[in-house]
């Protein structure tokens, strides 16, 4: 594991010191590990999103009204279920 050396302003390691009292996590290295894990899970997430967005804008446009598509939508959950 590498070791780094960070500064925060006092209100952030205010609220690291805080996390670490309340005994949710065990060290300040592991909330800033934590909040990093979650970063990465959320970029991952958006990545994704914008992936199927850019899909779905090159597929074109449907000739299907609203009702059409909810319908078929509709019919596609109670098929999966």
């Amino acid at each position: 594991m590498s070791r780094q050396s960070i500064t925060f302003t006092p209100p952030n390691d205010d609220w690291l010191k805080a996390q670490v009292d309340s005994q949710e996590y065990s060290t300040k290295s592991d909330v800033v590990n934590d909040l990093v894990r979650k970063a990465r899970k959320d970029q991952e997430e958006l990545e994704l999103l914008r992936a199927k967005l850019i899909r779905a804008e090159e597929s074109g446009y449907s000739d299907r009204t609203p009702e059409q598509i909810r319908h078929d939508l509709k019919k596609r959950l109670r098929d999966n279920v």
